[in-house]
């Protein structure tokens, strides 16, 4: 059976004048995954349009087609195209969880909610010659006995980080901005892998950097406890993502750090108490952002911060606040967002219940675009706050800044050369993209990464490290993830 299994792009990913290092990081997973179930002699071919073009002249018999909000319009062009020439289309993912009967009307079968537990059930019943128009994963889920992802489906040299993997499924918390709460919504939001197959998977990868993809790795604390431990002493460097309250618990980041963690992804969000409520972000609530920074960076690990505007508490001084507080506290990296009303969560029934949906032209729901009126700002000033946050926290001198706050001059000087690295040399990214050069950047991500060895814990309670106050219940103070 000839097999074609696309993950399509954003338009800007493909655009011949810039194209940002983030739509060149990680291989598509999510399909490698679903290869694996394929028979040995199945013909499979695995084309991720964010790092190379869309063959449309080849005549397979099953289309697999992933699909989340902003490549939806692209994804439904694909799967129009192959219907058109006989082939059976799947369409799965994200969004076609959230709209069924939107993305129903592109495709032959659609899959709702995560695929593994429904995927080989379609591959039966397709052989058989009955496939059916909807499958739905059953509430209790699981990933236990996965066959090994097909690694051999994936051009590596085409990212920058070809060791990436997935451990966990979901989340335990339901912040009601995301999207993941739409995909696992009437099942188990929440589960692992076992322990062992983990890490089988691990000594399975080459090379030495790892990037767990897990939306909160330290999620079910027995289970990260026993992997970390199992990691120790392979000599990885890994990234991966955690909750701020994860990282104020004693006992899972020091096993992290042994093991190899260097860089932690964190939703901070807000630094209003307020805003934080409101979204049911109830796992910052009361933390203090700045102490579980500074022991990231005890610990030896960078901070990527996550934080999102347009929230009700939000006026237009938010940017300008968040900015200055990141730099001042020494975060290596920020992410920011335009807080976006996914469809199937909680804030987009509450945004369109108030009357104050924009639209729904899903290319632009890609957290850079203002598609709500937010309440204390116009559109405009939300986009442009946006885009003014990024440039200034990136400035030269607010990286300089940043490097400075740290109490020696090795982790200074990682900070800088890891912050400039990423947005100070975008046209050298673009430059290795376009040559299909990208995985010459992993050694320098490597080294920056692991340039310093951990440094022993130390205590940091009182003196000088209590500066900053906790985040008051009543407070609407000032206080930024990569996906």
């Amino acid at each position: 059976m000839k097999v074609k299994m696309i993950l399509p792009s954003l338009t800007e990913a493909r655009s011949p004048l810039f194209r940002p290092i983030k739509y060149s990081l990680f291989p598509p997973l999510g399909l490698a995954t679903l290869a694996a179930f394929l028979d040995p002699d199945d013909e499979v071919d695995l084309q991720d349009e964010h790092v190379e073009r869309i063959d449309h002249d080849d005549e397979p018999e099953l289309v697999v087609i992933q699909v989340y909000i902003t490549n939806a319009s692209r994804a439904y062009r694909h799967a129009d195209h192959y219907r058109a020439k006989g082939a059976h289309v799947c369409l799965g993912g994200l969004h076609v969880t959230a709209l069924p009967e939107e993305a129903a009307a592109h495709a032959d079968t659609i899959f709702l909610g995560p695929g593994e537990d429904t995927w080989q059930e379609f591959l039966r019943d397709f052989r058989a010659g009955r496939p059916q128009a909807r499958y739905t994963a059953p509430a209790k889920r699981s990933i236990h006995g996965l066959p090994p992802i097909r690694r051999d489906l994936i051009k590596r040299h085409l990212y920058l980080v070809p060791n990436s993997l997935v451990v966990t499924r979901g989340c335990p918390h339901r912040c009601d901005f995301c999207y993941k709460e739409a995909f696992f919504q009437g099942g188990n939001g929440f589960y692992t892998q076992r322990v062992d197959e983990a890490l089988a998977e691990i000594e399975r990868l080459p090379g030495k950097h790892l990037y767990f993809l897990d939306d909160h790795l330290f999620g079910d604390a027995r289970f990260a406890s026993m992997l970390f431990d199992g990691m120790k002493g392979m000599g990885r460097v890994w990234q991966s993502a955690a909750t701020i309250q994860s990282v104020l618990k004693p006992g899972l980041l020091e096993k992290a750090a042994e093991s190899g963690l260097r860089s932690l992804f964190v939703g901070l969000e807000s630094l209003s108490a307020a805003n934080l409520r409101d979204h049911s972000k109830v796992q910052n609530l009361n933390r203090d952002y700045r102490a579980g920074i500074r022991r990231l960076h005890e610990h030896g690990v960078m901070i990527n911060a996550s934080f999102v505007f347009g929230m009700d508490d939000d006026g237009p001084d938010v940017f300008e606040r968040t900015v200055e507080w990141a730099v001042e506290s020494s975060i290596e990296t920020s992410t920011f967002h335009v807080m976006t009303p996914y469809p199937g969560t909680g804030l987009y029934d509450r945004i369109v219940r108030e009357g104050r949906l924009l639209h729904r032209d899903w290319d632009r729901y890609d957290t850079r675009h203002a598609v709500f009126r937010p309440a204390r700002m116009s559109p405009e000033e939300l986009e442009s706050g946006y885009w003014r946050a990024y440039r200034d926290f990136y400035r030269w001198r607010n990286i300089f800044q940043g490097a400075a706050g740290h109490d020696n001059l090795a982790d200074g000087l990682r900070h800088f050369s890891y912050a400039a690295g990423w947005k100070k040399f975008e046209k050298l990214w673009h430059l290795l993209i376009r040559c299909k050069q990208v995985s010459l950047g992993l050694p320098l991500l490597e080294r920056s990464l692991d340039r310093f060895s951990m440094r022993g814990k130390r205590d940091f309670e009182g003196g000088a490290a209590g500066v900053a106050p906790r985040i008051p219940a009543s407070s609407s103070s000032t206080t930024p993830t990569a996906s």
